[in-house]
């Protein structure tokens, strides 16, 4: 059986009606596929045109879906510029982010570790490098722990 080629156009929209993607990330797709950079450009271009590929819209649904999985800023920031966006881009999605980190924080202290302090140093130690893996800052990450702070 036959099937035809897809073009380069074909192929990145088969890409942005799963999900929406960044620039970069359908760049490197279509390239991956095998299609010359010269279509690539030309395609990219088309489809910022037409408002079908827009970084900072992915921006901002990337930072919303991540925050909703318990993410911190620093993290999120750092998967945006990873997916090949600009930190200045990064930087306004994560400012525009209707998300109190604080209270995130605390939230997902509570959901891997439950309501109970930590019960001794080492406890604590592992109950903070947990969150700052997470992405959330030292002033976010004390904010969280201040409700079960020892004395």
């Amino acid at each position: 059986m036959n099937t035809p080629q897809l073009t380069t156009y074909d192929h990145a929209l088969l890409l942005l009606n799963q999900r929406e993607h960044a620039c970069a990330e359908v760049a490197a797709k279509l390239k991956q596929k095998g299609h010359s950079e010269e279509d690539i450009d030309n395609v990219i271009h088309q489809l910022k045109e037409l408002n079908y590929l827009n970084d900072e819209r992915f921006a901002e649904i990337y930072v919303r879906s991540k925050a909703n999985r318990s993410l911190g800023p620093t993290r999120i920031r750092q998967e945006l510029i990873q997916k090949g966006l600009s930190s200045d881009i990064a930087k306004n999605a994560l400012e525009e982010a209707e998300c109190d980190w604080y209270e995130l924080a605390k939230d997902a202290k509570i959901r891997k570790f439950g309501e109970q302090p930590p019960q001794d140093f080492k406890e604590k130690s592992k109950q903070m490098r947990h969150l700052q893996y997470r992405g959330f800052d030292y002033d976010q990450i004390q904010y969280a722990m201040s409700s079960s702070d020892l004395d």
